[in-house]
C-alpha cells in the first residue's frame, strides 16, 4: 500500500531558511560580540587534550590523561601559536605517548618533566619562547 503525503507550497523554502539560519546566527554572534574561548583570558591557546597507553597497578590497561593550553601573551606570537596548534598538538601527543608507555607500573606521572618536555617542544616548534606551557590535570585511569 502506497500513501502519498501532501507537502506545503512553503515546506521546501521554510527548510531552506532554517538551514541558513543555522549557519548565519552563530558566525553574526561571532562577529557581533567575538568568538569567546573556553577558559582562559585572551592570551589563552587551549589544547584538546592528550592521552596515552600505560599500565596501572595489578597489570591492567591504563591512560593517562592530560590537560593543557598556551599562555601567548605576545599576539604575534599567540597567531603563530594558534595557526601551529595541529603540529603542536601532534609533538605533544608523542612525547605523552612515549612517556606513559615508559611509566613504570604503578607509578606517578612527573608533571615537572611533562611541563619541561612539552616547553621545549613548544620552543623548538614556534621558533622562539614566549608561549608557557600551562599544565590544567595529569591523570592515570
Amino acid at each position: 500500500m502506497v500513501s502519498h503525503m501532501t507537502r506545503s507550497p512553503l515546506a521546501a523554502p521554510l527548510a531552506a531558511w532554517l538551514a541558513l539560519a543555522a549557519v548565519v546566527a552563530p558566525a553574526a554572534a561571532r562577529a557581533a560580540g567575538g568568538e569567546k574561548k573556553k577558559s582562559g583570558g585572551g592570551s589563552y591557546v587551549p589544547v584538546q587534550s592528550l592521552m596515552g597507553a600505560t599500565i596501572r597497578p595489578g597489570g591492567r590497561r591504563g591512560v593517562l590523561s592530560v590537560d593543557l593550553g598556551l599562555d601567548v601573551p605576545d599576539a604575534a606570537l599567540r597567531t603563530r601559536a594558534e595557526q601551529s596548534t595541529p603540529r603542536l598538538r601532534a609533538a605533544y601527543l608523542q612525547i605523552v605517548q612515549s612517556y606513559a608507555a615508559g611509566l613504570a607500573q604503578g607509578a606517578v606521572p612527573n608533571p615537572d618533566y611533562i611541563a619541561q618536555t612539552l616547553q621545549r617542544q613548544t620552543d623548538a616548534i614556534l621558533g622562539k619562547p614566549g608561549a608557557k606551557v600551562l599544565l590544567g590535570s595529569i591523570i592515570v585511569n
